[in-house]
């Protein structure tokens, strides 16, 4: 297990601060010789530091290609799927798959399709509960729409949420992506919708568990037709 490159600056001055309190307790109780609050201190400080690790962990995945299927862009849960209206870019109606990650979660995020980042942007905005019905399209979000060979679209957001204040894409309009790779990261948790054609096929439900760049939620028309 690795860590993302994202996560050194915040480890390192959360360890440093840790490492301060540690060092302000030792002097405050070890002269009230109360060492069994200096260990107790010292355990709650380690397992703070570690879980600030943990959170920006990378895990060492195989790489999926299946030009046919759509995959989760992260790890988490499905809280929604329904058909809505997207306005922004691509105006007509998608099936949207939203995925809510709580702050347990790989927080990487990757391209669920392969082909050429067509439109990017950056929206500032709000912070509400990532599973607010309007965190869509009022929270704090970054917008990539990628065209696929086919000439099909798929459209992704990374959302920000009450806690998760800091979006970070990697995508580049005109750039080619594959799928499956890093495009981002969201830190503390957040939520990723998914905007893919309406008659594609819905391969997960609300509540099912997803793992990024491995669980395919959704396949592309052009698949069904075939068989």
């Amino acid at each position: 297990m690795r860590i993302n490159k994202e996560g050194y600056k915040i480890i390192g001055i959360s360890g440093a601060v840790c490492l301060l309190l540690w060092w302000l307790f030792f002097h405050l109780l070890v002269h009230d010789a109360n060492v069994s609050l200096l260990w107790f201190s010292t355990l709650v400080l380690l397992l703070f530091w570690f879980f600030i690790v943990a959170f920006f962990r990378e895990p060492r995945r195989v790489r999926i290609h299946d030009a046919d299927l759509v995959f989760a862009p992260c790890d988490g849960r499905v809280v929604v799927t329904e058909v809505v209206s997207e306005d922004e870019y691509l105006k007509e109606e998608m099936l949207q798959i939203s995925i809510f990650m709580s702050i347990t979660n790989v927080h990487m995020n990757w391209v669920p399709v392969g082909g050429e980042v067509e439109y990017f942007k950056y929206h500032p905005g709000r912070f509400l509960v990532a599973w607010h019905p309007k965190s869509s399209t009022e929270n704090e979000r970054t917008t990539t729409v990628v065209r696929m060979p086919s000439g099909q679209k798929v459209l992704f957001r990374q959302i920000a949420g009450l806690i998760a204040r800091r979006i970070i894409s990697y995508m580049t309009v005109g750039h080619q992506v594959e799928q499956n790779s890093v495009c981002g990261f969201i830190k503390f948790g957040s939520r990723v919708d998914v905007l893919v054609p309406k008659d594609s096929e819905l391969l997960v439900e609300i509540g099912d568990p997803t793992v990024g760049s491995q669980t395919p939620i959704a396949r592309l028309r052009k698949n069904l037709e075939n068989e």
